[in-house]
């Protein structure tokens, strides 16, 4: 990235602003919860309602889906029409969570009942509906922090092998198991990819040069709970 962003500077005479790599936190909840949640505004002329209640249940956040809407609204207590926006607003508050404002992946939600208004009722009073039914579930829902585990495979001489599996082990890191290949050990295992920025360095340094490793996006899973405040410490300054 040092030698790109620098050929950006040199030939191309562009300007790029570099930071710290991010990692991509997601959020979930953890507990089903049956929300009832009413938006009505009156403003002198034509008001705005929508009323929805919805049950938001967690799914699996590393499965194919990760967000599923689905109505078993009966006898029109909402109109057929504005029943997809109240998933729309689901949807679009998903996009940002409430710990650190990251998106919330597992979640289906299930509106069930509600009512309208036949003057001030619109597809935006439904909308704005779901949205807020969203952010009271992930309120009462236990939410917590996901992180990206790599799936890490590290190639060094023998000589070293105590001295990775010990850097691995002091990254949060999980071995899996270890393979004899020419000149040495090959080790995989899980780590979390906020410990693995600067690993090449580290790695080079504990092996005189001769390590090398290779790393893939594996899952998402919990943040223990005090990374996760340390995390979400400096992403909100609190």
């Amino acid at each position: 990235m040092e030698i790109i962003v620098d050929r950006l500077k040199r030939e191309y005479h562009v300007e790029a602003n570099v930071g710290a790599p991010q990692v991509a936190y997601k959020e979930t909840f953890t507990k089903e919860v049956n929300i009832d949640s009413k938006y009505a505004k009156q403003s002198g002329g034509r008001g705005q309602y929508g009323h929805c209640k919805v049950i938001f249940t967690p799914m699996e956040p590393n499965g194919e889906k990760t967000f599923e809407f689905e109505s078993t609204v009966v006898g029109g207590a909402i109109p057929k029409e504005y029943i997809p926006a109240v998933g729309e607003g689901i949807e679009e508050a998903t996009k940002c969570g409430i710990l650190g404002g990251y998106p919330v992946l597992g979640v289906h939600a299930n509106v069930y009942d509600g009512s309208y208004h036949e003057v001030d009722s619109s597809e935006m009073a439904f909308h704005i509906a779901g949205s807020m039914a969203f952010k009271e579930a992930m309120q009462q829902g236990g939410a917590i922090l996901h992180e990206p585990i790599m799936q890490v495979a590290v190639s060094t001489p023998e000589d070293y092998m105590g001295d990775v599996i010990g850097d691995i082990n002091s990254r949060r890191g999980r071995i899996e198991g270890m393979d004899d290949i020419g000149g040495g050990k090959m080790i995989r295992g899980y780590v979390p990819l906020a410990e693995m920025f600067g690993y090449s360095t580290d790695l080079r340094s504990k092996t005189q040069g001769r390590g090398n490793y290779s790393m893939f996006f594996e899952k998402y899973e919990p943040v223990p709970k005090n990374v996760a405040d340390k995390v979400l410490s400096a992403k909100t300054g609190k």
